[in-house]
């Protein structure tokens, strides 16, 4: 299922992001972006989203935002010069009237910022993780709301069907009729009442009612409905 989660912390200063996005997909695909600090729980992290999550392209990030009084923070000029000219001409020429906060986003990608000589705290580790650990939550429960709701609105239309299912019964004996008659007033056109064998056409006729028989096809049916319902009731994911 779709979903998303996210959890803003703080720590010693900083402003901890952690988002997480989902689309649906058979597997488990996760995608990491955190900064270079972090880069040794990315193991950590993908294990825990894994277990919770299961399946899903997984788009994990984590973001830093400093008040300023951080001495160890660095920019890379280079590099942000370089994402600045980038992001400028995409923005020439597919936003041209919009004036974004360069500062803002160009921080926020990878490398732009770099810590000197520091080393992950592990009590700022155990905020962190905290922080993960209720994001993914808020994403759990993000799919078990929508998914809920999907499942509500599938099982209506398949209530509906059931419905329909049993009227066909009522309607089932005139259908045959009403296809005999017609297969005989066609012939009766075109060679005449006494121009065919009745025998013969109603063996016949018997062979093709047999043909246009849906009982196979309301029994699968009726089991394909069921089964529906009955999967949507266990509480595997």
């Amino acid at each position: 299922m779709t979903g998303y989660g996210k959890t803003v912390t703080e720590f010693n200063g900083k402003k901890i992001t952690v988002e997480i996005k989902s689309l649906n997909s058979k597997q488990a695909d996760v995608y990491i972006k955190t900064p270079l600090i972090y880069r040794e729980k990315e193991t950590e992290i993908r294990n825990e989203t894994i277990k919770k999550l299961e399946r899903g392209k997984i788009e994990f990030s984590i973001y830093i935002e400093n008040n300023g009084n951080n001495k160890n923070i660095t920019i890379n000029k280079e590099l942000f010069a370089e994402y600045y000219e980038q992001l400028k001409k995409i923005k020439d020429e597919l936003f041209p009237n919009q004036n974004p906060d360069w500062t803002s986003i160009i921080t926020q990608l990878p490398e732009t910022l770099s810590q000197k000589n520091e080393e992950l705290d592990e009590q700022e580790w155990k905020t962190i993780h905290n922080a993960i650990i209720n994001t993914i939550d808020l994403l759990d429960n993000y799919r078990t709301i929508e998914g809920n709701t999907l499942e509500n609105e599938i099982i209506s239309h398949v209530t509906k069907i059931e419905e329909l299912h049993l009227q066909v019964t009522n309607y089932e004996k005139e259908r045959i009729e009403t296809i005999k008659n017609r297969i005989s007033q066609n012939l009766n056109d075109v060679i005449g009442n006494e121009g065919f064998d009745k025998n013969r056409f109603e063996q016949e006729l018997i062979y093709y009612l047999e043909k246009i028989d849906i009982t196979e096809e309301r029994v699968r049916l009726s089991n394909n409905c069921t089964y529906f319902k009955e999967t949507c009731s266990e509480n595997n994911p």
